[in-house]
Protein backbone atom coordinates (compact mmCIF):
# COMPACT_ATOMS: atom_id res chain seq x y z
CA UNK A 1 0.00 0.00 0.00
CA UNK A 2 1.66 3.69 -0.75
CA UNK A 3 0.60 7.30 0.02
CA UNK A 4 -2.54 7.31 -2.32
CA UNK A 5 -4.25 4.50 -0.70
CA UNK A 6 -3.92 6.21 2.65
CA UNK A 7 -5.25 9.34 0.89
CA UNK A 8 -8.37 7.38 -0.35
CA UNK A 9 -9.00 5.89 2.78
CA UNK A 10 -8.91 9.13 4.53
CA UNK A 11 -11.48 10.12 1.72
CA UNK A 12 -13.72 6.67 3.15
CA UNK A 13 -13.31 7.48 6.93
CA UNK A 14 -14.19 11.14 6.31
CA UNK A 15 -17.45 9.61 4.66
CA UNK A 16 -17.93 7.36 7.26
CA UNK A 17 -18.01 9.76 10.03
CA UNK A 18 -20.74 11.95 7.79
CA UNK A 19 -22.64 8.81 8.01
CA UNK A 20 -22.22 8.23 11.46
CA UNK A 21 -23.78 12.33 12.23
CA UNK A 22 -26.49 10.95 10.04
CA UNK A 23 -27.50 7.72 12.89
CA UNK A 24 -25.86 5.21 10.19
CA UNK A 25 -23.04 3.00 10.91
CA UNK A 26 -20.44 4.27 10.10
CA UNK A 27 -18.87 3.10 7.26
CA UNK A 28 -17.54 5.08 4.29
CA UNK A 29 -16.29 3.89 0.30
CA UNK A 30 -14.86 5.11 -2.23
CA UNK A 31 -13.90 3.70 -5.83
CA UNK A 32 -11.42 4.83 -7.77
CA UNK A 33 -10.39 4.66 -11.55
CA UNK A 34 -7.29 5.95 -13.06
CA UNK A 35 -6.81 8.23 -9.87
CA UNK A 36 -9.63 9.59 -9.58
CA UNK A 37 -12.80 9.07 -7.77
CA UNK A 38 -15.66 8.06 -9.54
CA UNK A 39 -17.86 6.74 -6.84
CA UNK A 40 -18.02 7.46 -2.95
CA UNK A 41 -20.61 6.23 -0.31
CA UNK A 42 -21.74 6.23 3.36
CA UNK A 43 -23.78 3.61 4.89
CA UNK A 44 -27.81 4.65 4.64
CA UNK A 45 -29.64 1.36 5.41
CA UNK A 46 -31.22 3.26 8.31
CA UNK A 47 -32.13 6.38 6.74
CA UNK A 48 -33.31 4.94 3.28
CA UNK A 49 -34.98 2.13 4.81
CA UNK A 50 -33.08 -0.08 1.93
CA UNK A 51 -30.94 -3.04 3.85
CA UNK A 52 -29.01 -3.11 0.21
CA UNK A 53 -27.56 0.97 0.90
CA UNK A 54 -24.08 -0.39 1.88
CA UNK A 55 -21.45 2.28 1.81
CA UNK A 56 -20.08 -0.21 -0.92
CA UNK A 57 -23.13 -0.29 -2.87
CA UNK A 58 -23.98 2.71 -3.17
CA UNK A 59 -19.90 3.76 -4.23
CA UNK A 60 -20.51 1.07 -7.09
CA UNK A 61 -23.62 2.17 -8.30
CA UNK A 62 -22.22 5.93 -8.64
CA UNK A 63 -19.48 4.64 -10.75
CA UNK A 64 -21.63 2.98 -12.47
CA UNK A 65 -23.02 5.83 -13.52
CA UNK A 66 -19.93 8.03 -14.02
CA UNK A 67 -18.32 5.56 -16.40
CA UNK A 68 -21.62 4.33 -18.13
CA UNK A 69 -20.79 0.37 -17.34
CA UNK A 70 -21.65 -1.79 -15.15
CA UNK A 71 -18.37 -3.56 -14.91
CA UNK A 72 -15.98 -1.32 -12.83
CA UNK A 73 -13.40 -3.04 -14.34
CA UNK A 74 -9.63 -1.51 -13.65
CA UNK A 75 -10.48 0.15 -10.49
CA UNK A 76 -10.06 -0.04 -6.42
CA UNK A 77 -12.65 0.08 -3.89
CA UNK A 78 -11.42 1.56 -0.75
CA UNK A 79 -13.64 0.47 2.21
CA UNK A 80 -13.56 1.54 6.15
CA UNK A 81 -15.20 -1.93 6.79
CA UNK A 82 -14.37 -5.53 5.27
CA UNK A 83 -17.11 -5.99 2.98
CA UNK A 84 -20.21 -8.62 3.93
CA UNK A 85 -21.51 -11.34 1.58
CA UNK A 86 -23.62 -9.08 -0.32
CA UNK A 87 -21.32 -6.31 -1.09
CA UNK A 88 -18.50 -9.10 -1.89
CA UNK A 89 -20.65 -10.73 -4.08
CA UNK A 90 -21.20 -7.26 -5.98
CA UNK A 91 -17.23 -6.53 -5.91
CA UNK A 92 -16.90 -9.49 -7.74
CA UNK A 93 -19.83 -8.90 -10.43
CA UNK A 94 -18.79 -5.69 -10.94
CA UNK A 95 -15.13 -6.73 -11.79
CA UNK A 96 -13.50 -5.20 -9.71
CA UNK A 97 -9.88 -5.18 -9.67
CA UNK A 98 -8.57 -4.45 -6.43
CA UNK A 99 -10.13 -3.89 -2.74
CA UNK A 100 -8.36 -2.31 0.45
CA UNK A 101 -10.17 -2.09 3.28
CA UNK A 102 -9.52 -0.88 7.01
CA UNK A 103 -11.01 -3.13 9.73
CA UNK A 104 -11.87 -6.38 9.98
CA UNK A 105 -15.16 -7.29 10.39
CA UNK A 106 -15.36 -10.54 12.65
CA UNK A 107 -19.28 -10.65 13.04
CA UNK A 108 -19.95 -10.60 9.22
CA UNK A 109 -16.90 -10.56 7.18
CA UNK A 110 -16.83 -12.33 3.98
CA UNK A 111 -13.27 -11.18 2.69
CA UNK A 112 -10.84 -13.50 5.12
CA UNK A 113 -12.64 -13.19 8.46
CA UNK A 114 -15.91 -15.18 8.48
CA UNK A 115 -15.42 -16.52 5.21
CA UNK A 116 -13.36 -15.50 2.09
CA UNK A 117 -15.68 -15.29 -1.23
CA UNK A 118 -12.77 -13.30 -2.70
CA UNK A 119 -10.73 -16.46 -2.70
CA UNK A 120 -13.40 -18.97 -3.22
CA UNK A 121 -12.18 -20.76 -6.78
CA UNK A 122 -15.35 -22.06 -8.05
CA UNK A 123 -15.78 -18.05 -9.06
CA UNK A 124 -14.88 -16.84 -11.70
CA UNK A 125 -13.63 -13.66 -11.12
CA UNK A 126 -11.20 -12.61 -8.04
CA UNK A 127 -10.65 -9.49 -6.93
CA UNK A 128 -7.16 -8.70 -5.08
CA UNK A 129 -7.16 -7.79 -1.42
CA UNK A 130 -5.43 -5.77 0.93
CA UNK A 131 -6.20 -5.23 4.35
CA UNK A 132 -5.82 -3.58 7.40
CA UNK A 133 -4.76 -0.09 6.07
CA UNK A 134 -5.53 2.55 9.23
CA UNK A 135 -7.39 0.00 10.62
CA UNK A 136 -7.31 1.16 14.07
CA UNK A 137 -8.74 4.85 12.80
CA UNK A 138 -11.57 2.97 10.96
CA UNK A 139 -12.26 0.14 14.00
CA UNK A 140 -12.29 3.38 16.64
CA UNK A 141 -15.70 5.01 14.46
CA UNK A 142 -17.27 1.84 14.30
CA UNK A 143 -16.25 1.50 18.28
CA UNK A 144 -17.30 4.91 19.63
CA UNK A 145 -20.82 4.15 17.33
CA UNK A 146 -21.98 1.50 18.83
CA UNK A 147 -21.09 2.29 22.57
CA UNK A 148 -23.35 5.27 21.91
CA UNK A 149 -25.82 3.56 20.54
CA UNK A 150 -25.63 1.19 24.02
CA UNK A 151 -25.17 3.92 26.07
CA UNK A 152 -28.49 5.40 24.83
CA UNK A 153 -30.49 1.90 25.28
Amino acid sequence: MNELDIQYMQHAIAIAENAANNNEVPVGAVLVKDGIIIGRGGNATIGTHDPTAHAEIIAMREAAVAIGNYRLVDCTLYVTLEPCAMCAGAIQHSRIARLVYGASDPKTGACGSVINLMAEPKLNHHTEVAHGLLAEECGALLSAFFKERRRQI
